[in-house]
């Protein structure tokens, strides 16, 4: 798919010639929609039955390495919800381990990495010529894009330069991130040769995948919000600009999200992602004034508003498709992602709110 000017004037289509993935792909780039698109974050999870059920025989590495299964979890829970665009089935940390860095999900912990990154001889053995041991993705990618064809858009991802860092370093999650920020102070020289290695990996898994039929690219950047915005200036930045750009040179628009970034959103925005993903905890017409109305935005529902009385849930969704005010360029999603136990049916429902919503307007209009 070729990038074009989001500023040209784009020929009018009506409602019946946007195709679902087109819709999708036309808001990342701010050009007019006959509805406002909706996909969500974490879409196929463990609050849905099909993925269970899958989940009783596979573990989730299982699932990501074996291209039929993450296709059929990725076209299940696309089509079961009704959305504009698929996700594929993958996880943020698959990258570490041609890198030389495996790791594990332990019960109750999440991801484990045994032998974490924490001197420069770490960061200098790891390996960035073995991005092609991912094209287990790129398979899946394939099938869920031949599936589909246009209807939907189709979304690769991966995570960005700070937050794989941090999992690399921190040997999983953290409350604090105190040895990443240790490095990142303390031996400068290695932090940024740990990210040059990560934007060079991730840029040739983002190739594959956009090869394999990508037609958008999100980077997630979950961890980002720990920093502060001078670290987040003197640390991050220059990495995920680098590898925003290596994607959109690639011929697809890239969504850059992370989680508790209010304060970090404009700075991030000048990374010259196509969309800034927003989390709930600003309104969403605040988040865009705050990255630039030259920017898409996707969100920005919390989460938890999905176990809600539909009356509740319907009034929050129909006040962020109002602080969207039409401008063309807003993507629904929610702040983070659907947490287990969320009522699919509450999710099925609100793709019917926001698929109804700007007929309702227009007949109150």
């Amino acid at each position: 798919m070729e990038m074009t000017d989001s500023n040209a004037a784009a020929p009018e289509s009506s409602p019946d010639t946007i195709l679902d993935g087109s819709r999708f792909v036309r808001a990342c780039l701010r050009k007019p929609v006959d509805r406002t698109p909706v996909w969500f974050l974490r879409q196929a999870g463990r609050y849905m039955q099909e993925y269970r059920d899958v989940r009783k025989h596979h573990t989730l590495v299982e699932i990501c390495k074996q291209p039929e299964l993450a296709a059929e979890v990725t076209i299940t829970a696309a089509e079961k919800l009704g959305v504009d665009a698929a996700i594929i089935f993958a996880d943020l940390l698959l990258p570490l381990e041609p890198m030389g860095l495996p790791f594990e999900f332990q019960a109750g912990e999440g991801p484990v990495v045994h032998h974490p990154v924490r001197t420069a001889e770490d960061v200098r053995a790891l390996k960035t010529d073995r991005a092609i041991e991912l094209a287990y993705v790129a398979r899946a990618i394939e099938k869920v894009a031949a599936h589909f064809r246009e209807r939907l858009g189709i979304i690769g991802f991966c995570g960005a330069p700070y937050t794989l860092a941090s999992y690399m370093i921190e040997g999983g999650g953290s409350r604090n991130y105190i040895h990443t920020k240790q490095m990142m102070y303390g031996d400068t020289t290695a932090w940024r040769m740990l990210l040059d290695k990560l934007v060079a990996v991730l840029t040739e898994y983002c190739r594959l995948q956009v090869q394999a039929g990508a037609d958008v690219i999100q980077i997630f950047d979950s961890w980002v919000g720990s920093l502060s915005l001078a670290d987040y200036r003197d640390y991050a930045f220059e990495a995920s600009k680098r590898l925003v750009r290596a994607v959109q040179q690639m011929g697809v628009p890239v969504i850059y999200f992370g989680v508790e970034t209010a304060g970090l959103l404009s700075e991030m925005a000048s990374t010259g992602a196509d969309v800034m993903g927003l989390d709930w905890r600003q309104p969403l017409d605040d988040g865009w004034r705050a990255v630039g109305h030259t920017h898409a935005v996707q969100g920005n529902l919390d989460p938890i508003t999905l176990f809600a009385p539909l009356e509740l849930l319907e009034q929050r969704v129909k006040e962020i498709l109002r602080a969207a005010g039409g401008r063309p360029g807003h993507i629904f999603n929610l702040g983070h992602g659907i947490v287990p136990e969320t009522p699919v049916e509450n999710v099925q429902a609100v793709v019917k709110m926001v698929r109804e919503f700007r007929r309702e307007e227009a007949a109150r209009g």
